[in-house]
């Protein structure tokens, strides 16, 4: 962060006013200057970049810390120093990310997800089997299915006991609920982070095969076993892949609602799925602003300086609509090549969750087509209730069939 008061700088976040299109400030800003200084929620100032070229060469840069609690980290969310806990690998700088990091990622690999995958369609069928046996309308897709398929997913990787899986997803399904209290959701959050912390010392003795025994067996032998890191790590894949996978469930299936055009394309063709997928992440780019960091050395960008200690912000949205790299960025596109799209970040720090994340959307998206094709929307699609949060998405999506 800079000095307080620099005059003219535009408070940031900045709302979006279309649900399908990013604030309009981040063009505005990237033809004039794509890196600016903004005014923060606590009254300090960062830079902002909006631009593919500014976005990719700052959160690539080794001259960056993403440690929440650094001194000069920009506080685009409240009580931001909350996500430098232990374990929590967005946090970490150099060696230590890069450490925790190779301990972790033989779990997200493609294969290994690719081992998932019949799993994942088995509990996408069952939540669409629920969804099929409501007989009221209209239903919630957000509570009946958006929320429910991460989360399920999260503790067959984890190895929660199917016994404790409806005490696991009550709690998340506080914590993320709209109608929450501030003081139910931090009840939410301590209970969430006990009963992760007695599923980690239930695997310590006795490993099972799945991500946290594993873990445990591997951090044992490398003789640095830390319990409150795994725990920490459980309560990260929680929060970071829950709620942004919902959020693009939902979005994605907004999308194809809004849209017949793009819905027949899948089902006329299902191999366009993946880049569909691909192409709704660039679009929707979810995650904007949380992919922040302060300069630990200078850096100049164009006729700009980054100094030592201030604090940025890498728009992930405002790089996805660039279009200067991507032609018509406004308009979804399935046949668009989209490599290059930011949505799950960029450099060392970039989604470890990622395949995961693909193969739940790819899984999702089609089996909703396949098996729910009269679903419609009960009202516009520019009447649903958006959230405003540190992960863009959607408070429900009532739909009937």
């Amino acid at each position: 962060m800079t000095e307080d008061g620099v005059p003219g700088a535009p408070a940031f976040p900045m709302p979006r006013t279309c649900p399908f299109s990013p604030p309009r400030e981040y063009a505005e800003l990237r033809a004039a200057r794509p890196l600016s200084r903004v005014t923060l929620q606590d009254g300090n100032t960062a830079w902002l970049a909006t631009s593919h070229e500014y976005v990719r060469t700052l959160l690539g840069h080794p001259a960056t810390s993403a440690n929440r609690a650094h001194p000069g980290f920009p506080a685009t969310v409240a009580n931001v120093q909350a996500f430098a806990q232990k374990g929590f690998l967005l946090s970490m700088d150099q060696p230590e990310h890069s450490l925790h990091r190779r301990m972790v990622a033989a779990e997200f690999t493609v294969h290994r997800i690719r081992q998932l995958r019949p799993r994942i369609q088995q509990i996408v069928d069952d939540r669409i089997d629920a969804l099929l046996a409501i007989e009221t309308r209209p239903v919630d897709l957000v509570r009946e299915l958006a929320l429910p398929v991460p989360s399920l997913v999260i503790c067959e990787l984890l190895g929660v006991p199917y016994g404790s899986r409806d005490v696991f997803q009550g709690h998340t399904e506080v914590l993320l609920a709209r109608s929450s209290s501030p003081q139910q959701r931090q009840e939410s959050f301590g209970a969430l982070r006990a009963f992760l912390g007695d599923l980690v010392t239930s695997k310590d003795g006795d490993p099972d095969d799945d991500l946290l025994g594993r873990l445990s067996v591997k951090y044992r032998a490398a003789d640095c076993y830390d319990h409150e890191l795994l725990t920490g790590f459980a309560m990260l894949l929680l929060l970071a892949g829950h709620e942004t996978t919902a959020s693009m469930i939902s979005l994605g299936l907004l999308a194809l609602l809004r849209d017949e055009r793009l819905a027949t394309q899948l089902t006329d063709d299902p191999t366009l799925t993946p880049n569909a997928v691909e192409e709704l992440l660039r679009y929707f780019s979810i995650v904007d602003y949380p992919t922040a960091r302060v300069a630990l050395a200078d850096i100049d960008l164009g006729a700009d300086r980054v100094r030592a200690g201030e604090g940025f912000v890498a728009s992930a949205a405002a790089a996805n609509h660039d279009g200067d790299v991507f032609a018509d960025p406004a308009t979804i596109d399935f046949r668009r090549g989209v490599r290059g799209h930011v949505a799950f970040g960029y450099g060392v720090h970039q989604c470890l969750g990622q395949n995961l994340a693909r193969a739940e959307l790819e899984i999702v998206y089609d089996t909703v087509l396949a098996r729910l094709p009269a679903m419609k929307l009960l009202t516009s699609p520019e009447e649903q209730p958006f959230k405003e949060a540190t992960v863009y998405g959607l408070h429900s999506l009532e739909v009937t069939w």
